[in-house]
């Protein structure tokens, strides 16, 4: 049998005790409005004696607040995101706040009914790796007073707080070591993903070829098809440029992804093709050879994230001068990249 939810009021009708009592009590407020330890440890032992849970989204239309924030990321299964949002969820938990995850999968249509789901349910703030297509639904966001924080990348025409890394300078670093190990002819495989941190990192890589006047070798694999199209497209591309000595993977899924297709080409590494990656994770340290990786300093760009949001949650609207940081990264050199 379906067990009824229990009530603030159904707990004050059973004990005999005013309705405030009991949200006082509840929230921790008990001695600073000199309520007896008696009548609180009364309280307490019932709630928990009828497994009472709190009903944020009716607390919240009292309070104004629910204490929650809403996480929205491309793929929560995805090692970057994964890790970041522990970590954020951690130091959230600490600020009195908890998190709700969702997953975009990069579409912009999800993105919207998730943020719209999140006003709904009364969230206090947002942090959001967004799609594209957003800028309408921030921009509201903000005319609400609703703290935003963007992170892994930002939207050009909003002005909101964004905490990211130089992506293109460590696209940059990334090419630059791979030419340091007398490689020449180097590839970037990317997507054709129109989002602000993978442009950067193609700039980066454009950048070194200009700069060591080699030649160009980019594969952009078709973000919306990227996990049937990669397999293919990049056998084709390595039989196409059997000169290739160096590969910079734009993101961690097309290195794994990569990587098994040079696997099974029997493609050596690093003695016919060195190797780098974006975004660390413990499959590419793993991976025989140890894959050099860009590590993104996840610690430090969560505690920015949340500090800042918790900053804005705690004024009760977005903070009129925004702040876009960007991180350095470090490169982590294994032996895919030789000696």
């Amino acid at each position: 049998m379906k067990r009824n939810r229990v009530s603030i009021k159904d707990i004050s009708k059973a004990l005999g005790l005013s309705n405030t009592t009991i949200s006082f009590i509840l929230n921790g407020k008990a001695e600073e409005m000199r309520i007896s330890a008696q009548v609180t440890e009364r309280v307490l032992a019932y709630v928990k004696e009828v497994g009472y849970t709190p009903n944020y989204l009716a607390r919240g239309l009292v309070t104004g607040k629910t204490n929650t924030i809403g996480f929205i990321v491309e793929n929560i299964g995805n090692p970057f995101f994964s890790q970041i949002a522990s970590l954020i969820e951690e130091q959230a938990y600490k600020g009195g706040y908890k998190i709700i995850y969702s997953s975009t999968n990069g579409q912009s249509d999800k993105a919207l009914e998730l943020i719209r789901m999140f006003r709904d349910r009364g969230v206090d703030g947002y942090i959001i790796c967004p799609t594209e297509k957003l800028e309408e639904e921030i921009s509201q966001l903000k005319e609400e007073n609703r703290p935003v924080v963007l992170f892994d990348r930002f939207l050009p025409a909003i002005d909101s707080h964004y905490i990211g890394i130089d992506n293109e300078q460590a696209m940059y670093e990334a090419c630059k070591h791979l030419v340091e190990r007398n490689r020449k002819n180097i590839a970037l495989i990317t997507t054709d993903s129109r989002q602000t941190q993978m442009i950067s990192r193609l700039e980066g890589y454009k950048r070194l070829i200009k700069e060591r006047k080699l030649n160009e070798y980019i594969l952009s694999i078709p973000y919306e098809n990227r996990k049937e199209r990669l397999q293919s497209d990049f056998e084709d591309f390595i039989k196409k440029y059997p000169k290739l000595d160096g590969i910079c993977f734009a993101t961690n899924y097309l290195a794994v992804g990569g990587l098994e297709v040079m696997r099974n080409l029997g493609l050596k590494i690093p003695s016919k093709i060195a190797v780098v990656a974006f975004d660390d994770n413990e499959v590419l340290r793993l991976f025989q050879p140890g894959i050099t990786a860009v590590e993104q300093p996840l610690e430090e760009m969560a505690k920015l994230i949340i500090d800042r949001l918790l900053v804005d949650l705690k004024l009760g609207k977005s903070a009129e001068k925004t702040i876009h940081k960007e991180i350095p990264t470090r490169l982590i050199v294994r032996e895919s990249t030789g000696n």
